[in-house]
């Protein structure tokens, strides 16, 4: 199986592909989606959705795993990043993809063992499970790393 795990942000996106053959977890690739603060929020929305769906093209995922919204103090913030979450999931919706919703605690009980780890755990649990050699750069990369780790396992239980 191969999963493309989204860390769903309207500034940057994280993404993290990897495959589970046998139980063994591998790492292929992850990086970001990167909006330019330049362009009109709209733009931003469809550079978020077109970055996926290139994504989706590209690592021909078997599912898609999309973190949930945690509760965020800055409500025009938490619109935003829902918004940009609901590009990304209709993208892989567009695709014909199962999607799984892990939560934040979720991803970090799933990575640690603790629903309340620290994100340097969960980083440094990502990089032990998929061998690495140093944790991926940047944070949203390693995160969506943890979310499509997390995925894969939430998937198999379907």
């Amino acid at each position: 199986m191969r999963m493309l795990g989204i860390d769903p942000g309207f500034d940057r996106t994280g993404w993290g592909v990897i495959e589970d053959v046998g139980g063994r977890l591998s790492f292929v690739e992850c990086g970001c989606i990167q909006t330019s603060v330049k362009d009109a929020y709209q733009k931003r929305l469809q550079d978020v959705r077109d970055g996926v769906r290139v994504l989706i093209a590209q690592y021909k995922p078997d599912a898609v795993a999309i973190e949930q919204l945690f509760f965020q103090t800055n409500a025009k913030t938490a619109i935003k990043v829902g918004e940009a979450r609901g590009v990304v999931v209709l993208a892989a919706a567009d695709a014909g993809l199962p999607i799984v919703e892990p939560t934040p605690n979720q991803v970090k009980s799933g990575t640690t063992g603790q629903g309340n780890a620290e994100k340097k755990q969960v980083q440094e649990m990502v990089t032990r499970l998929l061998k690495l050699k140093e944790i991926p750069k940047p944070d949203d990369a390693a995160d969506a790393l943890a979310i499509a780790i997390v995925g894969v396992a939430m998937t198999s239980r379907l």
